[in-house]
């Protein structure tokens, strides 16, 4: 195990832990170069390899990476974890980066962040599979079960299992509002209700922080200000056909409603949109760039005084999966680099995520373009956090707690309960549920044979069983990009190919339709004709047959409205909720079993 050693007597004031955390910053940013500065002013992606090793220059990986070269030579200490291992590999990956930082000329320690990583969707422009550490239902399952006690115990878990291999800021909570049904990142918010989504962030940032920021908190970023939700017609404005956010129902304040919540109990950091405001008050640029929002909003009106991060990837294009994408400089298209970074920087943000390109920084501030102090106020906030985080005094994590504390049994448990809650029971024509019959004959698709057999006796056709169990997924477009086909988005139906095979199990033998709820899926005829429709949002095979047989109790709500067709989906408004005509079923719907 690492420890970092004892400041020496004659260490800088800045590496002296019985000195408060202003003089320490005043010291330590006093000592800087430009070029150190500008490197704090950046928050990148970083891959590992599976063994805990970090990806160097020329190193074979799928994100190719230079961890050396970004924290020695750019001075850049800031880094989005990517990809999963192990916990020990994952806290031996942690403590090498924070030995190359230490050897650095000023030893700035690393800070380390990740997308979520406690449940079941695998997208890694927003978030990765549980993997070894405890699995939850998505958020909007959380939301489904609409208990904070509960929002604040996941986070607490999530807390201990980030801490244990290095992990010091959440890229979350995501609370926008899920008012538009077809846009794609609803399964990482609470749903479309501001009050309910409010109630569960504040529940969610004490979890992750505790009563204020300290050595055991890890700092959440919140996202994306000032609510990402209202998305023309969907998109999703990773890309440039979904650059517009609109509000015809003018519904600004509700998706604002949330953010108040979050800053009130001390979240740390907030992310702005990469969303372009179409038909309001506000400059049409992109909200990384957009003063009016992030200065005159954010900072003067609501008071948030901690650190704004950008969305990913708004300065330079670059490759992805081997496939060019643009910057989302959404109404700034036009400028140069050098001009975006200015005015994002003059709009009031303190880093650029996802990008590696210091010197363009530097130059903005040695061609007077931009005042050097102008950083000092950014790399402030920065140095801060990571003083009151408690990395200066202990950079270095236990593998072998790693391993005992991620994951373990207890959290598992907590997890699975949760999963159970989460549930959400829609349709139990003539009491299907609970399935009373000891052992019934079950043909089943989409579930693990092996488990299903713990249920009852696996058969191959409708014909021989008693009870049908299928698993579902929300339907979706295919997208051709490779990075936007991760993005599930378009369509909430399905097409007449893909119900027909569906309807026919239906209509052969008694169906118990397990539903997985990403987003507001539009299935009035499997509504009408299933014995039973269980919504699910992350959740295991073991999870939902519990449920379907009685072994466990599910206690979910809807978090959005269920449409009743594509027509209505079209014609309601993104920024308003439960805005879809005559749904199948009402936000908040769910019954007693």
């Amino acid at each position: 195990m690492h420890t970092t050693p004892a400041p020496r007597p004659d260490g800088h004031p800045y590496q002296d832990p019985a000195r408060s955390v202003d003089e320490r910053v005043a010291d330590l940013l006093a000592r800087m170069t430009l070029e150190e500065k500008a490197g704090l002013l950046f928050h990148t992606i970083l891959p590992m390899h599976p063994d805990g090793r970090p990806v160097e220059d020329g190193d074979e990986s799928v994100i190719p990476s230079d961890t050396t070269g970004m924290i020695r030579d750019q001075a850049m200490n800031h880094f989005n974890l990517v990809g999963t291992a192990g916990p020990r590999q994952l806290a031996e990956w942690h403590n090498a980066v924070q030995e190359i930082a230490a050897g650095t000329r000023l030893g700035i320690p690393v800070t380390v962040s990740t997308d979520p990583r406690h449940s079941f969707t695998l997208n890694i422009g927003a978030s990765i599979h549980a993997g070894d550490f405890s699995a939850w239902p998505e958020a909007i399952g959380l939301a489904a079960v609409r208990d904070p006690e509960l929002v604040h115990r996941f986070a607490d878990i999530a807390r201990r299992e980030y801490l244990a291999v290095g992990l010091r800021v959440a890229l979350h909570p995501q609370i926008d509002l899920a008012t538009e049904p077809r846009w794609a990142r609803q399964v990482g918010t609470f749903g479309a209700d501001a009050g309910l989504t409010s109630e569960l962030v504040q529940a969610y940032v004490r979890g992750f922080q505790g009563e204020s920021l300290g050595p055991r908190s890890v700092a959440t970023m919140v996202k994306h200000f000032p609510g990402g939700g209202p998305q023309k017609d969907g998109e999703d404005p990773h890309f440039p056909h979904g650059k517009e956010q609109v509000y015809p129902g003018g519904m600004r304040d509700y998706h604002l409603a949330p953010f108040r919540a979050a800053i009130e109990v001390g979240a740390a950091q907030m992310m702005p949109y990469y969303g372009q405001p179409i038909g309001t008050d506000w400059e049409e640029v992109g909200f990384g760039f957009n003063k009016g929002v992030v200065t005159g909003l954010l900072r003067e009106e609501l008071d948030f005084r901690g650190i704004v991060c950008t969305d990913w990837g708004l300065l330079t294009d670059a490759p992805i999966f081997g496939e060019l994408h643009q910057a989302r400089a959404w109404g700034v298209e036009h400028l140069t680099v050098p001009e975006r970074a200015a005015k994002s920087l003059d709009a009031g943000v303190d880093q650029f995520g996802g990008e590696e390109c210091p010197e363009v920084v530097v130059e903005l501030v040695r061609s007077g373009r931009v005042d050097e102090r102008r950083l000092d106020d950014s790399v402030r906030r920065l140095l801060r956090e990571k003083f009151v985080l408690g990395l200066f005094d202990h950079r270095y994590v236990d593998p072998d707690a790693a391993e005992e504390i991620v994951g373990n049994s207890e959290f598992r448990g907590a997890g699975a309960e949760a999963q159970r809650r989460s549930l959400t029971v829609l349709v139990n024509h003539e009491r299907t549920l609970p399935v009373t019959h000891p052992r019934p004959r079950l043909y089943t698709e989409g579930l693990d044979r092996a488990v299903v057999a713990r249920y009852g006796e696996p058969v191959t056709t409708p014909a021989e069983a008693d009870l049908a169990v299928l698993r579902l997924f929300t339907p979706y477009e295919y997208r051709a990009n490779r990075f936007e086909s991760m993005f599930h988005s378009g369509r909430l139906d399905f097409t007449e190919s893909e119900l027909a095979p569906i309807l026919r199990v239906l209509d052969a033998v008694p169906t118990i339709v397990l539903l997985n709820l990403e987003r507001p899926a539009v299935v009035p005829e499997i509504a009408e004709r299933a014995a039973a429709l269980v919504a699910d949002y992350g959740a295991s095979d073991e999870a939902m047959l519990d449920v379907a047989f009685g072994r466990a109790r599910a206690e979910g709500r809807l978090p959005f409205e269920l449409p009743r067709s594509m027509a209505a989906v079209e014609s309601s408004r993104p920024d308003v909720p439960h805005d879809t005509a005559d749904p199948v079923f009402p936000f908040g719907a769910g019954l007693e079993v």
